[in-house]
């Protein structure tokens, strides 16, 4: 098969801005924003960089980063977590395929702030069925390979992962896959985020250069990465994107569209000939960044090579030579291709104004039942993850917040929690049911096993006893508020029977 990375399509278009319209709408580069918003990114209070980032959340993040849980206190370390693959190259040579994966994982957790040095990785594998072809026997081996080698190289190990040979219907085959995450610790004080930040910065390319056979300067990568991590936590890198199979165009636009913020090329910084292919060129390893307008760059660089591409700009578009585009025509191209299959917009409903309500005056309402420091229960269920963060918020607010663990591997053990969940219910003035996946998310809707725990007699009755006559509160997030609207709580304030003509949420 044709190389990879000599498979530029771009010079077949008439003319450049073609080009990179049509760059960004390939479905390995374009927007995944209605895929990604099937997902509650904010499941946890740790959260620390969101999916989309900018004032206008429209960069697509390149890792997750969320702060590590601590039952008291706070922490400023978090985890990174990357992956990478690209199932063309994987296509074209098992081998590239496997080592570029791994080496997109690590970029992209270096772009984010992270040691490279402190990576571990995680490789998954699937593959075609086997038989007795001996052909195909050999594309996981080189798979396995390449991404040893990467290892080799990068110095970092691969300490877990899963494989399966079983990618074939009739005469249909999986690509060549492996698919390499990539998971690290860090500060998040250190972290940068890939939109451009500022006007007048300067934008750089920090390459890593391929030699005849496709491999990459390990030791420049090295290098460079090792110089990228100091500058990102010395501030003067403030935001960074990995070169991925779009090239520098998919980079550069990316960064732009969460701020708005425009870019204008050098008049130098590439040939007339150079432009459609370097552009749009894969380049795994390399780097995209931006330094502020008053760091020399020759100075903070120091030996690392690099290319000035130009500097941002306050005008919403991205000018190269006589081409401009308005950030605006290049968003919409990127987000077009998937809007049918992961839709981001609804139809509009034509629906009456609501009535304007006005408020005059806050709430005086007060409980009836005075206590110096609230008691608050938070009942814990297979599948709860946020109990820690319910627990800290509350105590922030001056209230004694006690996790309660409900136990269900034996009915005696069912029992025996209903028993102390109705005694602590009794000594509490608030009852909060923190979020997560309960029992998995089970299908016809979450909540039903937390619902199904309430309604047994002893707790219903000292629920109700809580809100009716004693005046407490009760408060449900996600999985919580689910278990609400099935036992009636919400919006009937009380815990009854529900048919198919009541509200649910799933």
């Amino acid at each position: 098969d044709k190389n990879y990375f000599k498979n530029t399509t771009a010079d077949i278009f008439a003319d450049l801005k073609t080009a990179w319209l049509n760059n960004l709408q390939d479905l390995n580069v374009c927007s995944q924003r209605g895929l990604v918003e099937c997902f509650d990114s904010t499941i946890g209070a740790g959260t620390v960089l969101m999916p989309f980032g900018g004032h206008y959340q429209a960069t697509p993040g390149i890792g997750m980063a969320a702060k590590l849980p601590v039952e008291s206190g706070d922490t400023s370390t978090c985890t990174l977590m990357t992956y990478g693959y690209n199932a063309q190259i994987g296509k074209w040579s098992p081998f590239h395929g496997a080592l570029y994966a791994v080496v997109e994982a690590v970029s992209k957790i270096v772009a984010m702030g992270g040691d490279y040095r402190s990576i571990r990785l995680s490789l998954q594998e699937y593959f075609e069925k086997l038989g007795n072809d001996s052909s195909k026997w050999g594309k996981p081996f080189a798979a396995l390979l390449g991404a040893y080698h990467a290892q080799m190289q990068l110095g970092i190990p691969a300490i877990g992962g899963k494989d399966s040979m079983s990618g074939t219907f009739l005469d249909l085959h999986v690509p060549p896959t492996l698919v390499a995450f990539a998971v690290d610790t860090a500060d998040v004080r250190n972290l940068i985020s890939p939109e451009f930040k500022r006007t007048d910065s300067q934008v750089v390319y920090i390459p890593v250069v391929r030699d005849d056979c496709e491999l990459p300067d390990f030791d420049l990568m090295r290098a460079s990465y090792q110089r990228i991590t100091q500058l990102i936590h010395a501030g003067k890198i403030i935001a960074a994107h990995p070169v991925r199979g779009g090239g520098i165009a998919e980079a550069l636009s990316k960064m732009a569209f969460g701020n708005r913020i425009g870019f204008l090329m050098e008049e130098k910084a590439f040939t007339p000939e150079e432009l459609k292919t370097l552009l749009f060129a894969p380049a795994y390893g390399s780097l995209v960044a931006e330094i502020p307008a008053d760091v020399d760059v020759n100075e903070t660089l120091d030996k690392i090579p690099y290319q000035l591409l130009g500097r941002t700009q306050e005008e919403e578009m991205i000018a190269i030579a006589s081409m401009t585009i308005s950030l605006q025509e290049a968003q919409v191209a990127w987000e077009a291709p998937l809007e049918n299959v992961f839709p981001t917009q609804t139809d509009k409903l034509v629906r009456p104004a609501p009535p304007t309500v006005f408020y005059n005056q806050r709430g005086k309402a007060k409980s009836s039942i005075t206590a110096a420091q609230p008691r608050v229960l938070i009942p814990t269920f297979p599948g709860t993850n946020c109990e820690y963060d319910t627990k800290k918020r509350f105590e922030l607010a001056g209230a004694q917040a006690e996790i309660f663990i409900i136990k269900n591997l034996t009915p005696a053990a069912i029992e025996d929690s209903i028993r102390a969940m109705a005694a602590k219910i009794r000594e509490s003035q608030i009852i909060a049911i923190p979020g997560g996946f309960s029992a998995g998310d089970e299908p016809e809707g979450s909540g039903k096993f937390i619902a199904a725990f309430f309604r047994s007699p002893r707790v219903r009755d000292e629920v109700m006893d809580l809100l009716k006559n004693r005046d407490g509160l009760m408060l449900g997030i996600c999985n919580g508020f689910q278990a609400l609207i099935k036992l009636g709580l919400v919006p009937y304030g009380e815990i009854r029977d529900i048919d198919a003509t009541q509200p649910t949420l799933t």
